[in-house]
């Protein structure tokens, strides 16, 4: 228990680490692939900490994005986004939200769809003891707002055969 204070400490400090750290600086060089179709990264692994009872919420996050004019962004800076912006005091639906943001305001992105499935402890250990339940949040943005087919074809490859 001696070192329990200063474990503690820097436990905090990296599920904290996203408080104040910009997501523009993350994609750092886009390339030029010439790519008009859909890019979609799945499985992106998360966990941050619920706001309201500051204990874990962890999941998994899907992402689909229309680059512009061909422009993408390497695989790894997608969930170098979302580590930052799940390293806050968050609530799921922002987190989705945020990460939807970014991905069309700092990549320029046409369109966006992005979906979060999590565990929240909170609903696991008060309560009722909702043990194994998931939550589900999406947020379509631009082109796949607009686009009901594209909007269809982005949740197929998100949310189809897992």
């Amino acid at each position: 228990m001696e070192n329990t204070p200063e474990r503690v400490a820097k436990m905090y400090a990296l599920l904290f680490s996203g408080c104040g750290q910009a997501t523009k600086p993350v994609w750092g060089e886009v390339f030029e692939a010439e790519s008009q179709g859909i890019v979609a990264v799945k499985h992106i692994p998360f966990y941050s900490m619920c706001e309201h009872h500051l204990v874990p919420f962890f999941g998994e996050v899907e992402l689909a994005y229309l680059p512009r004019d061909g422009k993408v962004a390497g695989f790894s800076k997608f969930t170098k986004l979302v580590d930052i912006l799940s390293h806050r005091p968050q609530l799921q639906e922002r987190l989705t939200k945020e990460i939807a943001a970014a991905i069309e305001e700092d990549l320029g992105s046409e369109g966006v769809m992005v979906v979060v499935t999590a565990q929240q402890l909170c609903m696991m250990i008060r309560g009722e003891l909702a043990l194994g339940t998931r939550t589900v949040t999406a947020e379509s943005r631009g082109r796949f707002r607009e686009d009901s087919a594209l909007h269809q074809q982005a949740w197929q490859i998100l949310m189809g055969a897992k």
